[in-house]
């Protein structure tokens, strides 16, 4: 039950960055105890808002108006004083990136100390316990042993964990999360989020969450505030917005939310014949220096996987962070070298194959990134990005590469002429699309794509998507889709492996594998993939807690 209180009150609210109107007459209420999801694409606006909230744009060179009153006091107004007395104690925010947003130097529970001190005058040891009592709260193991601990020595998981906690040191009225699990697993995700709901439900704290993700809104917000070109397009109950959207810019998003339930064509060219497979495949990595004599503990990325890639099928590899997944892709194409096993293409082996043995098979083993700016050279344009494999293989003359750069670029999607253009240039999917491009530049039997549209906009998501599964059917692909959200795989996958520490828990047709899972871990990642209807999320997270204890150990620890 909500309070009807307005706690938070945003009229006319206008942010400008120069020229640039990030933010265009917004308005919105936030009662007390109510939960707001804010939704948008990259550039709609809404991280900008919730920065806006705490007056976080004072020295960035904004320009501010319009009114903000949280709890009484005018953010705009508000001297520097009362807006840090503000900040922390009546409203915290929980950023995106926890490692950034965390000192390195200071450990864990000093920094959270540092806040408690600095909003109730409390003492170091008072502030101490504090900091002991919401790790222990927010589910950090052995919170007072690990309040010692340093950010880089905390998982992805434990450290949004720890911020979270960090934000509820004063018990706030308003916890604002910024895209509090875009970069986290399906599982963690899913418990991040049930922890929000348990604390909010709690402290009866208000809530906005501030996300791309409608399956996130949907099982966590009591409204939802749609956003593009910062303005709000739609706004409404979640029940009202999600199941019957109004504007056709929300029923884009939601048309575009990858659905478990949602079968896959099978791909037309696909045979019965082995490509590739791989056997008893190992990789290592040192860890540490041990003992006197220099001996060293080793890491198993990878630990014994054997699979076979029939030619022209889609197998999509699963698991979370740590999984091995990435590992077996870059090793699928050769870019490491194995520890021990087979890798068999066409049936000569690669495993151990020196790198002037590897030359003529490189063009038939092609890879794309996840980050695709990171992977292009921002001195180089994009058509000498995707014409440089031509060039470093002696395919074609300078005239020929640049025609087929052009046709390239158009199969994905982008115009012929733009050739000239540089990376910084592009919207994040149309650099993945450079990236595929290059990829498919040698004409190569299979291509494995590592997490390729993990950090893309929903509707950007299925663009690629398509187009990857279009160019498969094209090109005769042997593709390989390695990610975390099995939503997306299922849209491009026939076959999938689940991965976890290393290992295949689970290898079967895609179908079966979503609608019978064998293994408690592969149910575990299924539970945990949001969907856009408040309905099923909240039976999703009962269940949840009930499946949690049928698989061992946690991802947390």
């Amino acid at each position: 039950m909500t309070d009807d209180s307005v706690l938070l009150e945003v009229a006319d609210l206008r942010v400008d960055f120069g020229a640039v109107r990030a933010v265009d007459g917004l308005s919105f209420t936030l009662p007390a105890g109510e939960s707001l999801g804010l939704v948008g694409e990259s550039g709609s606006g809404k991280s900008t808002v919730a920065a806006a909230l705490l007056g976080l744009h004072r020295t960035g060179g904004a320009e501010v108006s319009g009114s903000i009153v949280l709890d009484g006091t005018d953010v705009q107004r508000a001297s520097d004083a009362e807006l840090r007395r503000l900040r922390g104690a009546r409203a915290a925010m929980v950023f995106q990136d926890p490692l950034s947003a965390l000192d390195p130097y200071w450990s864990i529970g000093a920094q959270i100390a540092e806040v408690h001190r600095l909003h109730t005058g409390s003492s170091r040891r008072a502030a101490a316990e504090r900091a002991v009592q919401v790790l222990d709260r927010v589910g950090i193991p052995d919170a007072a042993r690990r309040a010692a601990a340093h950010p880089h020595e905390f998982s992805g998981g434990m450290r949004q964990r720890a911020l979270i906690a960090m934000a509820l040191a004063c018990t706030p009225k308003l916890l604002i999360a910024d895209e509090p699990t875009t970069a986290l697993d399906v599982t963690v995700q899913a418990q991040i989020l049930d922890l929000l709901h348990e604390l909010r439900v709690e402290h009866r704290m208000a809530l906005l969450l501030v996300t791309h993700d409608l399956g996130v809104v949907a099982g966590n917000t009591d409204r939802v505030l749609v956003m593009r070109g910062g303005r709000a397009v739609e706004h409404g109950s979640v029940a009202e917005v999600l199941g019957a959207p109004a504007d056709p810019y929300t029923r884009e998003l939601v048309s575009a939310v990858p659905r478990l339930d949602a079968r896959r064509e099978p791909s037309t060219a696909t045979t019965g014949d082995v490509l590739l497979s791989v056997r008893e495949l190992r990789k290592e990595y040192p860890v540490a220096n041990h003992g006197l004599l220099g001996r060293r503990e080793r890491l198993a990325a990878l630990d014994g996987v054997s699979l076979d890639l029939h030619r022209g099928e889609a197998l999509g590899v699963v698991g979370e962070s740590g999984s091995g997944k990435t590992t077996l892709g870059r090793l699928l194409v050769r870019l490491l070298e194995p520890t021990a096993g087979r890798i068999l293409f066409e049936g000569r082996d690669l495993a151990h194959a020196s790198e002037r043995e590897l030359r003529p098979v490189r063009r038939e083993l092609q890879m794309v990134f996840q980050d695709p700016l990171s992977s292009l050279n921002p001195r180089r344009t994009i058509g000498d990005a995707i014409a440089d494999p031509l060039r470093v293989q002696d395919r074609a003359g300078e005239a020929q590469a640049r025609a087929a750069v052009g046709e390239l670029l158009e199969r994905v999607g982008l115009q012929p002429d733009w050739y000239g253009r540089y990376p910084h240039e592009l919207s994040g999917g149309q650099r993945q699309r450079v990236g595929i491009a290059r990829a498919l530049a040698l004409r190569p039997k299979v291509l494995v794509c590592d997490e390729p549209v993990s950090s893309l906009d929903v509707s950007t998501q299925a663009q690629v998507v398509r187009l990857l599964a279009e160019l498969q059917r094209e090109f005769g692909l042997t593709l390989v889709f390695v990610a975390h959200d099995l939503a997306v795989v299922r849209q491009v996958s026939d076959r999938i492996a689940v991965m976890r520490a290393g290992r295949v828990v689970e290898l079967g047709d895609a179908d079966d594998v979503y609608e019978n899972p064998q293994h408690p871990y592969t149910r575990q990642l299924l539970a945990a993939v949001p969907v856009p209807d408040p309905v099923v999320e909240g039976d999703r997270r009962l269940a949840r807690a009930a499946l949690a204890g049928s698989v061992a150990g946690s991802v947390l620890q």
